[in-house]
């Protein structure tokens, strides 16, 4: 059965750790992947990125790319975990994915910075980074 579910940054780290099957697929800009950081062992995978910052044709063949590296026959039923921003993004790249009959993809509620306080800042209310959960930048 296809399904996107989504998760909490914890709960999705939980998976991670305990599932080597899983994959956690970072679709942010190249710039926010390298410059904001990003979490320890993601796979960076721009859903949409510069210069053109238009949709990245070949997303869906790049997820399948990285999820046949798992030692299991069936890459497309392991679980796909998807984060963001703030976790927009990944409902349309999820949705893509889905398209491309993968079966169990994991969108991560808040995403890597969680959405802007009253100042306009991120990564005060929520997010990967937020909770404390292990990341890095360059």
């Amino acid at each position: 059965m296809k399904q996107i579910s989504s998760m909490s940054p914890q709960k999705a780290y939980e998976l991670l750790k305990n599932n080597p099957n899983a994959k956690l697929i970072d679709i942010r800009s190249s710039m926010e992947f390298l410059f904001v950081g990003h979490p320890v062992g993601a796979i960076h995978i721009a859903w949409i990125d510069d210069p053109e910052w238009s949709i990245n044709p070949y997303f869906a063949e790049e997820v399948a790319n990285a999820m046949s590296k798992n030692d299991n026959n069936r890459p497309l039923d392991n679980p796909v975990v998807l984060i963001c921003r703030s976790g927009v993004r990944t409902l349309h790249a999820a949705k893509a994915l889905i398209e491309a009959n993968f079966t169990q993809i994991v969108q991560i509620e808040e995403g890597f910075e969680g959405g802007r306080d009253d100042s306009f800042q991120r990564s005060t209310l929520g997010g990967w980074r937020y909770h404390g959960l292990p990341w890095e930048q360059c």
